[in-house]
C-alpha cells in the first residue's frame, strides 16, 4: 500500500449508534445524525477542533438514519425511522425544522439534493424513491413515486450534472431514474445487476460517467456508462445510455460494505465496511483504461472504529479529508497521505 490514512480527530457527543455525517458543501462544517434521533452541527474552533455547534433535537421521533446538505448549503434534509423527512432552514446560524415531508410507509433510508437544489430524492424500507420539488419558500411538492424496485431502498445519489438520479437496494440491483420530456413524468431507465446481494451504497465521479456502488456481496463495482453511438459498439435500445460494470474489487473486504464515497477532487474512493476496517482505493493509471479500469488499495485502517462503519464522506473542499462514522457512537476525522 502506498498510503496512510492518518487520525486527525475523534468526536463524541451522540448517544448510540451515529448512522450519518455528511460535509457542508463549503466544507468547514458537518452534520452527524443517528440513534439519539437528533442531529448536531459541528465547525472547527481557531484551533481547528471541531465542536458541537447546535444541536437538532424535535425533527424526529425515532432513529435519524442519513442526512443531505442542499448545494448552497442553507438547508439540511435528514431522513428518519418514523418514515418522515424533515427540512432544516439555516438562519443566523440558527436552524428551524420549518417542512416535513410525509408519505412513505416506513423508514426513510437516504435523502439526497440534486445539484440545482431545487429536487430532493428520498427512499424507504417501502421500497419506494420518491422524487420531490421545492415549488416556493421552504414548499415542497411530491413530483414522482417510483416503485421499480422489489425491495427496501437503501440509497439515493443524484449524478453531478445531471438530473439523473441512482438508487440501490436490497434486491441486488441499481436503479437510473430520469424526467421523460415528453409527458414530465418521472422513468426508471436502466437497471444495473452484477451484484449477489444488498447494494448499500453508490456514487458517481466527479464526471458522472462513471458509478461506484458496494455490497453485502463484500466487492465493490466500478460502472461505465455508454451514451448512443459510443465507439465501443455498446448497444443502447431506445438511445438510452448503457451502464456497464467495468471493475470488480473483490477479496479486500471480510464484510459488508456498507458505504462508499467517491472523492471528487482527488478521485480516490473510500468504503466503510462491517469488518470496522477503512479502506481507500486509487485508479491505477498504468493498468487502466475507460473499459477496464483497475483499482487499488492504497491504505486501510483495520479497526478503525470498535464497531461496523457505517458511513465516510470526503471533504468537498479539502482534498483528502474525511469523515466516518460508526455504531461505537464516535465520528473521527482522517487525512490520506500519499
Amino acid at each position: 500500500m502506498t498510503g496512510k490514512l492518518e487520525l486527525v480527530h475523534i468526536l463524541e457527543g451522540h448517544k448510540g449508534r451515529v448512522w450519518g455525517v455528511a460535509w457542508h458543501p463549503k466544507g468547514g462544517t458537518f452534520a452527524s445524525c443517528g440513534e439519539d434521533k437528533t442531529i448536531r452541527i459541528w465547525s472547527q474552533n481557531v484551533n481547528n477542533q471541531p465542536t458541537t455547534k447546535t444541536i437538532l433535537s424535535d425533527g424526529h421521533k425515532r432513529t435519524i438514519r442519513h442526512i443531505s446538505w442542499s448545494p448552497c448549503g442553507k438547508y439540511l434534509a435528514s431522513g428518519s425511522f418514523d418514515a418522515t423527512t424533515a427540512i432544516w432552514s439555516a438562519v443566523s446560524n440558527e436552524f428551524e425544522c420549518n417542512v416535513t415531508l410525509e408519505g412513505h410507509d416506513n423508514e426513510v433510508k437516504s435523502v439526497s439534493w440534486n445539484k440545482g437544489g431545487n429536487l430532493l430524492a428520498t427512499c424507504s424500507r417501502d421500497k419506494s424513491v420518491w422524487i420531490w420539488e421545492v415549488t416556493g419558500d421552504e414548499e415542497f411538492d411530491c413530483a414522482a413515486v417510483m416503485n421499480s424496485h422489489s425491495q427496501d431502498v437503501k440509497k439515493v445519489c443524484w449524478h453531478p450534472t445531471e438530473d439523473l438520479l441512482a438508487s440501490a437496494s436490497y434486491d441486488n440491483t441499481i436503479k437510473i431514474f430520469r424526467e421523460n420530456t415528453l409527458d414530465s413524468d418521472w422513468e426508471c431507465i436502466n437497471t444495473l445487476t452484477s451484484h449477489d446481494s444488498t447494494v448499500w451504497s453508490i456514487d458517481f465521479d466527479s464526471t458522472g460517467q462513471r458509478l461506484v456502488s458496494c455490497s453485502d456481496d463484500k466487492t465493490m463495482k466500478i460502472w461505465q456508462v455508454y451514451p448512443p453511438g459510443n465507439e465501443e459498439g455498446i448497444v443502447t435500445p431506445d438511445n438510452i445510455p448503457a451502464w456497464k460494470c467495468v471493475c470488480t474489487v473483490s477479496g479486500e473486504h471480510t464484510r459488508a460494505v456498507y458505504d462508499v464515497s467517491w472523492d471528487k477532487t482527488t478521485g480516490l474512493i473510500a468504503t466503510a465496511c462491517g469488518d470496522d476496517a477503512i479502506r481507500v482505493f486509487k485508479e491505477d493509471p498504468e493498468n487502466s483504461s475507460k473499459n477496464e479500469p483497475t483499482f487499488n488499495l492504497i491504505a486501510k485502517v483495520d479497526g478503525a472504529h470498535s464497531q461496523d462503519v457505517n458511513t465516510v464522506s470526503w471533504n468537498p473542499k479539502q482534498p483528502g479529508q474525511l469523515l466516518s462514522c460508526s455504531d461505537d457512537g464516535t465520528i473521527k476525522i482522517w487525512k490520506i497521505v500519499e
